[in-house]
């Protein structure tokens, strides 16, 4: 991965690991090709096109919400008063946990984002009045809501049906199309500002600890490993209720700034399998120890980022990605409240912030 400026003297190797954009140029080509191929031929391309490729190619209309047509919130809307009161239960001895990384330069980071962080002047300003006071300010510079620990908001991720490039044809979560929502200077619909605070009940799933080892890029993480991890961690399926979070650790989080390269070259996660299981039991987020908590590159090496289209844009669940888990993991806290308030930046497709566990 070809490394930019500010990235010089972090720690890095495997330079031949490709990048994260790389696997969208993939799926983007083995699309295009398949579709030159099936030319003449589609009852025989048909049968020989595996039905999950089938389904994101020629998604069914998924709008309007279940919240309304007008819904810009999403799976948030499940964060009522008495799921709060009913989160609150699970705080037993107080304890916090900071689930969030740190936000500095060097950080593995989504093709050509950049995080550049500046301090006018040093000190900024002063010495002003008697007490000679001084002060500092900073000038940052980055996808705000899209680097380092970053939650995907509604407005990230769409889905383009009909003619390549139709505006008219890109559809977000509740069918808002890209001519309704985009704007240079902000979303018009679907803003990060749009977004609930979140104080929910959360299920860590240890699949890293099923395994005891690390889990590798591209490799999926199916319901069995999921329901598997759960008895080894002595909980139940039943115990994850409509509008709580899961959480997956697989241990590529340990790859952070200590291999930044393999950390960019692709991920293990979730699959659409797991994705309808989280859709089916309602939850209102999911997140990881990953930058995009699905597999990456995906088994159908036809599909970009199919679990950001059925979870953000098809069923308005959030995400929470590049989450530090290693402490609640060390002190087996794999049930906590999960706290989290998307910075309310008008117009954002994300937020950046650090959610805490609560125990």
């Amino acid at each position: 991965m070809t490394k930019r400026p500010e990235d010089a003297g972090s720690p890095t190797a495997a330079p031949d690991q490709p990048e994260r954009r790389d696997f969208m140029k993939v799926a983007s080509l083995a699309g295009a090709a398949a579709a030159l191929g099936a030319v003449g031929k589609f009852s025989s391309a048909q049968a020989a096109t595996p039905p999950v490729q089938l389904a994101e190619a020629m998604p069914a209309k998924w709008w309007p919400s279940r919240w309304g047509k007008d819904d810009e919130a999403g799976a948030t809307n499940w964060i009522t008063p008495e799921k709060v009161l009913d989160a609150a239960k699970w705080i037993k001895d107080g304890k916090v946990y900071k689930i969030g990384r740190t936000y500095e330069t060097g950080m593995p980071m989504f093709g050509a984002r950049v995080f550049a962080l500046r301090i006018p002047g040093s000190p900024t300003g002063g010495p002003f009045g008697a007490n000679k006071l001084v002060y500092h300010d900073e000038f940052l510079a980055t996808e705000i809501g899209q680097a380092g620990t970053q939650f995907d908001g509604l407005g990230h991720i769409g889905i383009q049906l009909g003619k390549d490039g139709d505006k008219s044809q890109m559809h977000y979560y509740n069918g808002f199309t890209e001519q309704e929502i985009g704007d240079a200077y902000g979303l018009k619909k679907l803003g990060a500002e749009k977004l609930k605070p979140i104080f929910t009940r959360a299920h860590l799933i240890d699949v890293n600890g099923l395994r005891g080892a690390m889990w590798d890029a591209g490799q999926e993480i199916k319901v069995a490993d999921v329901r598997a991890a759960l008895a080894k961690q002595n909980m139940k399926e039943a115990d994850i209720k409509q509008g709580d979070a899961v959480f997956f650790n697989s241990g590529w989080g340990s790859l952070w700034m200590k291999n930044n390269d393999r950390f960019n070259g692709g991920e293990p996660g979730i699959g659409l399998e797991v994705a309808k299981w989280v859709v089916d039991k309602g939850l209102c987020m999911v997140g990881s120890d990953t930058w995009g908590t699905e597999c990456v590159p995906n088994p159908d090496k036809n599909l970009a980022f199919p679990v950001h289209g059925e979870l953000i844009t098809k069923n308005g669940i959030v995400n929470h990605e590049n989450l530090n888990f290693e402490e609640l993991v060390r002190d087996r806290k794999y049930q906590f409240v999960y706290i989290f308030c998307p910075s309310p930046i008008k117009g954002a497709t994300g937020s950046h912030g650090c959610p805490i566990a609560v125990t």
